[in-house]
């Protein structure tokens, strides 16, 4: 088939060399202008501008998709198809209806589950252990289109935004190239969505980043693993800013369990000191502590009091700083059972 690219980041690139490899004339690309990024604001192209030119196609950065110039652009192209996926722009029904078999959106998630514009973050904020791809007729709803074609990702219990992003990328790429066949022949049969299994992965902001620590330790935990590429999880500690990038929820007996012979010597003597630290060194794992407190310190950890549980603190990066394993944290940072966060 003849087909317009949508596409912009990464997520998308997988998909369009997958269409290529299966055989299909891609007769341009359509993505977002090139932006300054970083700090030195220098002008990049995006991940699907750079693929396109690798092997050779068209390239098309309209501002605004909808308006008429745009719009007879893509009608020069003649394509059948119209494959979109995270471009980025809204398309209008006249675009929706130009090609002979529609726009196709990949879209990471199972409708109509997690409809919108975050819907890997929201998979895992939401604590889901399944999610997945799906291929939709699009309409002139936001993923609210017909299903054409689905397939599951099973989400681990540690996986996170980025793990999950190259997952589903993945399944998508492959995905699209089964679903163009089955289309071109009319093998695919369309499926409503039920409106009423809907949900709506909404945008990202920078305010959700802030850790609570009244919250529970298991909804902590998938908050930091669905917020790890942007904005990031992060709290105060001693007035600034702590970014905290891997952690786990930590059980009484697990923490109880990790302390080392040599604490144990050195909260003996302590104790025959008149002073015992055992208390400090294990922490108050009754809970009794405040959210937020730090009631646990190892060699290459430190563990926080939430409003339900404990979370055990592997790798940070503090104010200005690189990330880093707590064990090097601690180095200049010797944090101790008691302190409080945010």
């Amino acid at each position: 088939m003849k087909i317009v690219f949508m596409g912009t980041p990464d997520f998308a690139v997988g998909a369009l060399e997958a269409i290529l490899e299966a055989g299909h004339q891609v007769t341009a690309v359509v993505t977002q202008p090139d932006k300054p990024k970083g700090r030195g604001k220098e002008v990049q192209m995006s991940p699907v501008k750079a693929c396109a030119l690798k092997h050779d196609i068209p390239v098309f950065q309209p501002v605004k998709i909808k308006e008429a110039e745009a719009v007879e652009t893509l009608r020069s192209y003649q394509a059948d198809i119209f494959v979109v996926a995270a471009f980025g722009q809204i398309l209008s029904e006249e675009i929706l209806a130009m090609p002979k078999y529609g726009c196709v959106n990949i879209h990471a998630s199972l409708l109509p589950k997690y409809r919108g514009a975050g819907p890997i973050q929201w998979a895992i904020i939401n604590g889901e252990k399944i999610t997945g791809v799906t291929i939709m007729q699009m309409d002139k709803g936001l993923d609210t289109g017909d299903m054409l074609y689905k397939t599951e990702v099973e989400i681990a219990s540690d996986e996170t935004a980025d793990t999950l992003h190259d997952k589903l990328s993945a399944a998508g790429a492959k995905l699209i190239a089964e679903a163009l066949a089955k289309i071109e022949k009319g093998d695919v049969p369309p499926v409503k969505q039920n409106d009423a299994e809907s949900c709506y992965a909404k945008m990202l902001t920078k305010a959700m980043g802030k850790i609570d620590w009244q919250m529970e330790a298991q909804k902590l935990d998938c908050l930091i693993r669905g917020l790890i590429s942007w904005p990031g999880a992060s709290t105060v500690f001693r007035g600034k800013t702590l970014k905290i990038w891997r952690e786990e929820v930590a059980s009484e007996g697990k923490m109880t369990d990790s302390v080392t012979a040599e604490q144990e010597r050195a909260a003996g003597q302590e104790s025959m000191a008149g002073n015992s630290m055992v208390g400090q060194d294990k922490g108050d794992l009754a809970g009794n502590a405040l959210p937020g407190t730090v009631v646990r310190v190892d060699k290459d950890a430190f563990y926080v009091q939430t409003g339900k549980g404990v979370l055990k603190i592997l790798e940070v990066q503090p104010e200005g700083k690189k990330r880093m394993a707590v064990r090097d944290f601690l180095l200049g940072y010797p944090v101790k059972a008691g302190e409080c966060l945010g």
